[in-house]
């Protein structure tokens, strides 16, 4: 047996008191074995990189006040959350790592693998945050595992993350046999680490763990001073992101809609930590389709773009902007009309969007403006009442409109509908306002003008104490304003 074959990894579920499996080689390496001289010598000569001067992240005061919540919710209980695992692509690479909303939220760690664990005391809870500690010399993984630090970078150590975190920290390898010699009421956020949920099987109930989730969505409701600040920081990048888009149409409608997918993309990874979701560059008829992310169709001078895209900040918290433009800058008599009437319906929408409101007033006084111009317009039979009612609009405007934005783009989805959808509207609330009109272009009801015409103006709005405020107004949304805008951009 060679040196190599004697190396072990760390992994989450590894136990000190088992046999440890050796690190996974590659099948097909250039390199069949590690001479004992080779791991002798990448045992020693390395640099002490211990970082002391740390400070805590810029949210540790918030996640600190979030875990006492959670802590007040569920005495006597003991909480676990995980971040989650890497998820594999194809072979042996994987997806970028995104921790899970919950864990992130309350520790503020974004690092695959962790897990906060709230141990319940007398007066309380004990929080500890459970992490990969840095890669170990000693038996090799650092340079022979495909997670090991000279592969994929350097982790901090357990000290610099309590440092930074404010959380004592402990290693990740020894909590699920602590997890599985655990007695009392027990909680787990489900679906992000299936080591953890294994050791924790005997334990928890659906029931027991749904609760957990939905309070920690319902927790996201109301922002606080720091995600509002973060979700302008993103809505900000987005806004500069359109503006890059703008610039370059002439290179987009010589290529495809991907040059728009990449020209935003690059803003996003320059300015944030990434997109929040898959960006919609929906060009001509593509823009009928509400989540086109295919990105791979034409973009030509006189039809439409749909761009509905949004920067995620390196904190998770992400902005979602759409903006309806024609490639040539201007309007057609047709387009304004119908870019027209979305306008109409979201200014109907954001000034219903008030404290004390109902959550769905903005979606219902939006509707009512479409179904108005869908009457006007002859498509279909009045009168308004009715066409609400039966919601005949749907056919051309499809979706709600709009939804809680936050650390996920429908952010809080596992909060209770009493709480959510037939809730009432508080300051620090951030949601979009995001009405349109879709007329497939295969739509034998309207007549042929409309037909291929996709339209969608989409804020993001911050529920105030005296009324709202849209966190995306730089971006123009009249028509006539729409077009300035764009020829200010292109000189």
């Amino acid at each position: 047996m060679t040196v190599a074959d004697e190396l072990n990894p760390e992994t989450p579920e590894a136990e000190p008191e088992q046999p440890e499996e050796p690190i996974k080689k590659r099948k097909n390496g250039l390199y069949p074995g590690v001479s004992d001289e080779l791991a002798d010598s990448m045992k020693s000569g390395w640099a002490d990189t211990e970082l002391h001067d740390l400070r805590p992240v810029e949210q540790a005061e918030h996640t600190a006040r979030r875990r006492t919540a959670l802590s007040a919710r569920f005495p006597g209980e003991r909480l676990v959350i995980p971040a989650g695992n890497l998820k594999t692509r194809s072979n042996d690479t994987e997806y970028p790592f995104r921790a899970s909303v919950e864990y992130a939220y309350l520790t503020g760690n974004l690092t695959e693998d962790g897990v906060l664990v709230l141990e319940p005391t007398a007066d309380g809870h004990k929080a500890t945050i459970y992490l990969l500690p840095r890669s170990d010399r000693e038996n090799g993984e650092f340079w022979l595992s495909g997670q090991g630090e000279l592969w994929v970078g350097r982790r901090h150590s357990l000290t610099e993350a309590e440092k930074l975190y404010g959380i004592p920290a402990s290693d990740v390898r020894e909590l699920p046999a602590a997890l599985r010699e655990a007695t009392g009421p027990v909680r787990v956020v489900r679906g992000y680490d299936a080591g953890i949920e294994a050791a924790l099987t005997d334990k928890v109930t659906a029931e027991r763990d749904e609760e957990l989730r939905v309070f920690l969505s319902e927790a996201r409701l109301v922002k606080d001073e720091f995600e509002v600040a973060e979700l302008q920081k993103a809505v900000d990048s987005t806004v500069r992101g359109f503006e890059d888009v703008v610039k370059v149409l002439d290179k987009a409608e010589a290529t495809s809609e991907r040059y728009i997918e990449g020209t935003f993309f690059l803003r996003a990874r320059v300015e944030g930590n990434d997109i929040g979701y898959g960006s919609i560059c929906a060009a001509g008829p593509h823009a009928t389709t509400l989540h086109w992310v295919r990105n791979d169709g034409p973009v030509r001078s006189g039809d439409l773009l749909l761009l509905d895209a949004g920067v995620e900040t390196h904190t998770l918290y992400t902005a979602d902007v759409t903006r309806t433009l024609p490639i040539n800058g201007r309007f057609s008599e047709i387009q304004k009309q119908v870019y027209d009437a979305v306008y109409e319906a979201q200014e109907a929408g954001i000034a219903a969007v008030q404290p004390g409101g109902k959550y769905r007033d903005f979606h219902d006084a939006a509707q009512r403006v479409l179904a108005e111009k869908v009457v006007e317009w002859g498509l279909v039979e009045g009168p308004v009442e009715r066409v609400l009612e039966l919601g005949l609009q749907r056919r051309w405007t499809l979706h709600g409109t709009g939804h809680m934005l936050g650390m996920d783009v429908h952010d809080c989805a596992a909060a209770r509908t009493e709480t959510y959808v037939e809730g009432t509207l508080e300051s620090g609330m951030v949601l979009t306002v995001e009405p349109g009109l879709y007329f497939q272009a295969d739509d034998l009801t309207v007549p042929e003008e409309y037909r291929g015409i996709g339209v969608r103006i989409e804020d993001d709005i911050l529920v105030t104490e005296d009324g709202n405020r849209n966190l995306s107004d730089a971006l123009p949304r009249t028509s006539s304003e729409v077009e300035l805008w764009m020829a200010s951009l292109k000189g």
